[in-house]
C-alpha cells in the first residue's frame, strides 16, 4: 500500500476525509510506504504558503512517518523513468511518481484522485 500525499496529510491530522475504511486498510497493512516525492511536494506547498504545518516540512513529515510506523519509498531510477513513461493522463508530476510506484511494486494507492485508477492502479478512498 502507498499513500498519496493528501492521505499522509490527512493520516497526520486526523481529517475525516480520510474514510474510515481506508483507515481501517492502512492500519491493518502489513506496511505502508509513502514516497520521497510527497516530501517535496508537502515542502513546496509550505513554501508557497498553501499549506502550514507545525514543525519544518522535513521534522514533520520524519515525525509523521515514525508516528504511523511508514515507510519512505525512495525515487528509484525505475520509478522516474517510469513516470516519465506514463500515457499523459494525469499532470501532476507528483502523482506521476506515485502511480508508477504503485504500478512498478504492485502496490494499492490510498487516494481519492480518480485519475490513478485510470492507469490501472488499485485504490482505496
Amino acid at each position: 500500500m502507498i499513500l498519496d500525499t493528501c492521505a499522509v496529510l490527512w493520516l497526520a491530522s486526523g481529517d475525516k476525509r480520510l474514510s474510515h475504511s481506508a483507515l481501517k486498510e492502512i492500519n491493518a497493512a502489513a506496511v505502508v510506504y509513502v514516497s520521497a516525492i510527497s516530501g517535496f511536494e508537502i515542502a513546496i506547498k509550505v513554501a508557497k504558503g498553501k499549506l502550514k504545518l507545525p514543525h519544518p516540512p522535513l521534522e514533520w513529515f520524519e515525525k509523521v512517518v515514525a508516528h504511523h510506523g511508514l515507510v519512505i519509498l525512495p525515487l528509484e531510477l525505475n520509478v522516474c523513468i517510469a513516470a516519465a513513461q506514463l500515457p499523459e493522463i494525469h499532470n501532476d508530476p507528483c502523482d506521476r511518481f506515485i502511480i508508477a510506484a504503485a504500478k512498478l511494486h504492485d502496490l494499492t494507492a490510498v487516494t481519492t484522485d480518480e485519475q490513478f485508477e485510470k492507469y490501472g492502479v488499485t485504490v482505496i478512498c
